[in-house]
């Protein structure tokens, strides 16, 4: 996948982080991790990641309390494969 399929994931093994991120963002391979602080964090990631080439594939809740974090994964592909949902 060239740079202008990626966007701005230019190390398909990369963290991006700096000190005043909002949400911690990894990506690996094909896939993208964003970690989120606050569950009303999620549905702004979740708009402004999903693309007919990027799509939420996993959603996790994780810890309790204060420390509750909330782990969204999404599955990157070229143009050539095309992402649906399964429907029941």
């Amino acid at each position: 996948m060239n740079d202008s399929k990626k966007g701005w994931i230019k190390d398909p093994d990369g963290v991006y982080n700096k000190h005043d991120n909002v949400v911690y963002v990894r990506s690996s391979g094909d896939k993208i991790y964003v970690v989120c602080n606050k569950e009303s964090q999620t549905d702004g990631v979740v708009k402004r990641l999903t693309t007919p080439n990027c799509k939420l594939v996993s959603y996790e809740e994780w810890d309790e309390g204060e420390d509750k974090k909330w782990i969204l994964t999404f599955f990157v592909v070229d143009d050539e494969y095309i992402v649906e949902p399964e429907l029941n």
